[in-house]
């Protein structure tokens, strides 16, 4: 469409003066009186199709074009610097903004594109050595090894020293794989976020005693943050400042500005990334690697990367939400972002008895007497879906004599693998005498429950 009216304009531009060659009594004013006219009066005037086409064989070609002497290229280039100089000039009056007005700044540095920027300008106002603003990292435990590498080259390059934090409890990948298991990320992707993006955010601000966020979102990453601004109110605990000095920055301005400064910046850049997360889930755009930044200049197409809403194509490749929707965001910055399941499955006052420890779970397990016992977890959907069935089942078992039970497994993987025959939730098992057996089918019903368990008993 944008062509035909190109061509459109161009051909009555350029038939205009033909027209009035031809036929003197014919007059086109500036305010397009012809046009007011209809079509049919338009078409009276372009009467030699052919001499159109010669018209326009001959129109100056726009490279040749000087405008007060200067050509397109040193113009483009010259505009170009002057907005780099324009949202420099916002961005570091943001950041002077956030840090000279708060008391407890905080940057969560993601090592991404925008970010480096930031942390570029946090150096270059003193505000990093000096330790007024202090900067933190969330380390998901699935990060690319480069990363965490390339948060010690800018610690050192920049005078500053990073608050990490990762998954509760976890000192390093083997703990965490033994308490929530390696592929949780893939059983359920809400709950991997919560465990090792959003709860150690929401922690490390706490802990850092942050009032105001610095964050590196931009309009032009795409539709969820289109209309974001450079102030905003975060939606965690209740509300929080927020700064985005890049929020009118586009990505092609990010990598202009890091050329210009010759900034550090991720090494997978080079590789063909243009931005990264997860190693699990972040891939080179395109897939073949063939656009990269390499000493500061693209190789390859680089609207691959610089086009609207392509900064994170690459990321979170496979994932979906619970509601099948694509994922595009890992939920720290999303309304609610504070909240994790807000509730455990079967109450305080339920008959259900809840075993707290995993010494709790093995001497019911030992003991003389049978029990059932649920391996669960409460944002599982298959352990909500029998919710009332288990509790109808401690109702009916309780009358006998017969403890029902449960424990929560997604936080203790490991033992429970050991332990209860547990590689999915939930897993219901009859235990004790020192043995567990497990409940094979997927019929969770009360009735189908209760037939087992009396079986076992």
């Amino acid at each position: 469409m944008a062509t035909q009216m190109i061509s459109a304009q161009a051909t009555f531009a350029a038939c205009a003066p033909v027209a009035s060659r031809t036929r003197n009594t014919v007059k086109v004013s500036a305010k397009g009186a012809m046009f007011n006219k209809g079509t049919n009066a338009l078409k009276s005037v372009v009467v030699q199709p052919k001499r159109v086409v010669r018209s326009l064989a001959v129109a100056p070609r726009a490279e040749g074009m000087k405008f007060a002497g200067k050509g397109l290229e040193e113009l483009v280039a010259e505009s170009k610097d002057d907005r780099l100089k324009h949202l420099e000039e916002q961005a570091m009056g943001a950041l002077k903004l956030a840090v000279e007005g708060f008391s407890n700044p905080v940057f969560p540095n993601a090592m991404i594109a925008g970010d480096t920027v930031i942390t570029h300008l946090l150096h270059r106002l003193g505000y990093l050595s000096s330790g007024k603003c202090k900067v933190m990292c969330v380390d998901t435990f699935h990060l690319f090894p480069e990363t965490m590498e390339f948060l010690k080259d800018i610690e050192k390059a920049y005078d500053f020293k990073a608050e990490i934090y990762q998954a509760q409890d976890c000192a390093d990948k083997s703990v965490y794989d033994a308490k929530y298991g390696a592929n949780l990320w893939q059983i359920n992707v809400e709950e991997y976020d919560r465990v090792c993006k959003v709860e150690p955010f929401q922690r490390g601000l706490k802990e850092t005693g942050c009032n105001v966020m610095i964050n590196g979102r931009t309009r032009w990453q795409g539709i969820e943050r289109a209309w974001i601004d450079l102030y905003e109110s975060a939606p965690i605990g209740g509300g929080l400042a927020k700064v985005n000095p890049l929020a009118y920055w586009t990505f092609e301005d990010t990598f202009n500005y890091i050329a210009k400064y010759k900034i550090l910046h991720h090494p997978l850049h080079a590789q063909g990334y243009p931005s990264i997360g997860d190693a699990k889930d972040t891939i080179p755009i395109p897939e073949d690697g063939s656009v990269k930044f390499v000493d500061f200049k693209f190789e390859g197409k680089k609207t691959a990367w610089l086009d609207y809403a392509q900064e994170r194509k690459g990321r979170f490749v496979g994932l979906k939400n619970a509601d099948g929707s694509v994922k595009s965001e890992c939920g720290i910055h999303v309304a609610g972002a504070e909240k994790t399941f807000d509730r455990d499955l079967w109450s305080v006052d339920s008959k259900v008895m809840n075993i707290a420890t995993q010494e709790e779970a093995l001497a019911l397990k030992k003991a003389d007497k049978k029990s059932v016992l649920v391996v669960y977890a409460p944002w599982c959907q298959f352990c909500q879906g029998m919710e009332k069935e288990y509790e109808e089942l401690a109702a009916t078992l309780s009358a006998e004599g017969v403890t029902v039970a449960k424990f929560r497994g997604d936080q203790d993987k490991a033992f429970v693998e050991a332990n209860f025959n547990t590689k999915t939730y939930p897993t219901i098992n009859v235990v004790g005498n020192g043995e567990a057996t497990k409940y094979e089918s997927e019929d969770r019903v009360a009735a189908a429950l209760s037939k087992f368990a009396m079986a076992n008993m």
